[in-house]
């Protein structure tokens, strides 16, 4: 367990103000925030790369606050990964063990064992810079895991990715969590990479917390405008009736659109679905009409890297999003005709809470 109480920091022009914060055992937790929001500084004051203004670090019931990084038993995996590039692929694994007091044997067999579990058996004798992104990435995690961490720590680890990569790296990443059962914290700026991994998540906004919870909570849920703002506002569609279609799916009916979601065992009165969860295409896609609708666009905003259209669907107006360079491949405009995917796995019931 890690407990954070009353951290403040001030470094230049980032900060942290009264940062408290519990994170249990072998969780795999997310931090949240936009760019420049202390996310990194937060991490790095666990790790003892700063020395904080107040408060204080607890890790397994020991205060850590004036410890060494070397004292702390955290393993610390930056963006950029920090290969050493004068060592090959085991030899930077076997940096993280140099200070320990493992047998040479206790320290083959630990690299053995993480170069399976990771996948990168075969390139343990590579010089590391003919490694791909990916591949850096897993001889980091090995050389940050091997002194048997009681905390890891991941800063950005998927943002210098291509979106394939990074895809296929966010499923490893949990199964290496499942298997290692290493308390893991996650810090990123991609909701869609927080949505995927976390168990739970808190959002980190301009040095302060901001809120802490499970997924649906925060981010159907907001506590404060600053999350409703960073994490967008969900389509809310009211529902007429709704039955169970066995098999782990239910029917609902809202304004004449049929939506077929998770089965949740228990009235559904709304249900919500979030922008970026809708697919949007300017010809018929291919495959069975499940949640599948034509609407007519009526709205087009852009925002940054991201496009939002509002399309009129039935009696109903729902809100997509896409990245600019999807929609400037496709020519749409306010009063075209639009197909729209709702993405089955992601729709959720919803209730306004207090």
């Amino acid at each position: 367990m890690i407990k954070i109480k009353n951290l403040s920091i001030h470094l230049g022009n980032f900060f942290l103000s009264d940062i408290n914060l519990a994170i249990n055992d072998g969780e795999y937790f997310v931090i949240l925030g936009p760019t420049g929001a202390g996310k990194t500084v937060l991490i790095e004051c666990i790790a003892g790369l700063h020395r904080i203004d107040k408060g204080e670090i607890w890790i397994d019931e020991n205060n850590v606050t004036d410890l060494a990084p070397e004292e702390r038993e955290v393993g610390y995996v930056p963006q950029d990964y920090v290969l050493f590039p004068f060592l090959n692929v085991v030899e930077n694994i076997a940096f993280g063990l140099r200070s320990t007091n493992y047998s040479n044997v206790e320290k083959k067999e630990r690299i053995r064992t993480l170069s399976n579990i990771l996948g990168i058996f075969h390139l343990l004798d590579r010089d590391t810079r003919s490694l791909s992104g990916g591949e850096k990435q897993k001889v980091a995690l090995a050389r940050a895991l091997a002194p048997f961490p009681k905390v890891l720590l991941l800063d950005e680890p998927l943002s210098s990715l291509d979106l394939q990569t990074s895809k296929h790296l966010r499923l490893e990443l949990r199964q290496f969590h499942r298997e290692l059962g290493v308390t893991t914290i996650h810090i990123t700026h991609d909701q869609v990479e927080a949505e995927e991994m976390a168990d739970r998540i808190a959002i980190i906004n301009s040095g302060k917390l901001e809120q802490v919870g499970e997924l649906e909570e925060v981010f159907f849920y907001p506590e404060s405008e600053i999350v409703s703002d960073f994490i967008g506002t969900p389509n809310v569609l009211d529902c007429d009736y709704y039955h169970s279609l066995g098999q782990g799916l239910m029917e609902v009916n809202c304004g004449g659109l049929s939506i077929i979601l998770p089965y949740v065992g228990n009235s559904v009165k709304k249900i919500a679905i979030f922008p970026r969860d809708i697919y949007v295409s300017d010809t018929k896609p291919p495959g069975p009409p499940l949640n599948r609708f034509v609407g007519t666009i009526t709205g087009i905003k852009s925002s940054g890297a991201m496009v939002r259209l509002e399309a009129k669907v039935g009696e109903k107006t729902v809100v997509a999003e896409m990245p600019q360079h999807v929609f400037g491949e496709m020519n749409l405009t306010v009063g075209k005709e639009v197909f729209l995917i709702l993405k089955l796995r992601k729709i959720r019931p919803y209730e306004k809470k207090d």
